[in-house]
């Protein structure tokens, strides 16, 4: 139980690292690419690797919440569950609806956003949408990262024996 409890942590450490690192890779894509486009190009398809990983990320440790589960502690391993379902929701959320809007609309712009004027409705739902998908990746983040806690600090109890099976009969009717 403690491998596949070292390997959960090692995959929900391995996508926090990364959606950290993601953060650092947006922000020097604006500051080093010529051009905004390829900056916005290079990101998008960047968050969705990150939103397609923790997707599948959640849904493999959800999956495997099932392993040992006689032997954890009720209430954090439901509280570790409703997370990682937050984490897939915000992540398939993040891809699907909100990724799926930011497309729409930039294509519906026809031109580079830089080329939209700061108060056309347009740019102005697309600065909207970015913004929820911002918020959208830090709570996946936040549930990974409480998570990591949870299964980092799991303290593995044996299950409780019946007494029915420890009572020795010839010890306690002596004759």
């Amino acid at each position: 139980m403690k491998f596949v409890s070292d390997i959960r942590l090692l995959l929900t450490g391995l996508w926090f690292g990364a959606a950290v690192f993601f953060i650092f890779v947006a922000q020097s894509a604006f500051a080093v690419l010529p051009e905004r486009e390829l900056a916005g190009a290079m990101v998008n398809r960047t968050l969705a690797i990150i939103n397609y990983s923790g997707l599948a990320i959640s849904l493999i440790l959800l999956a495997t919440t099932i392993v040992g589960q006689a032997i954890v502690n009720k209430v954090w391993l439901w509280i570790e569950r409703f997370l990682l379902l937050l984490m897939a929701v915000a992540t398939a959320v993040g891809q699907f609806v909100i990724g799926w809007w930011l497309v729409l609309l930039r294509n519906e712009m026809g031109k580079p956003i830089d080329q939209v004027a700061v108060d056309d409705p347009l740019r102005i739902q697309f600065n909207q949408m970015h913004e929820y998908s911002v918020w959208v990746l830090m709570t996946a983040m936040a549930a990974a990262l409480i998570v990591f806690f949870i299964i980092a600090n799991r303290r593995f109890t044996p299950p409780k024996k019946s007494n029915v099976v420890d009572f020795d009969f010839q010890k306690e009717f002596k004759i």
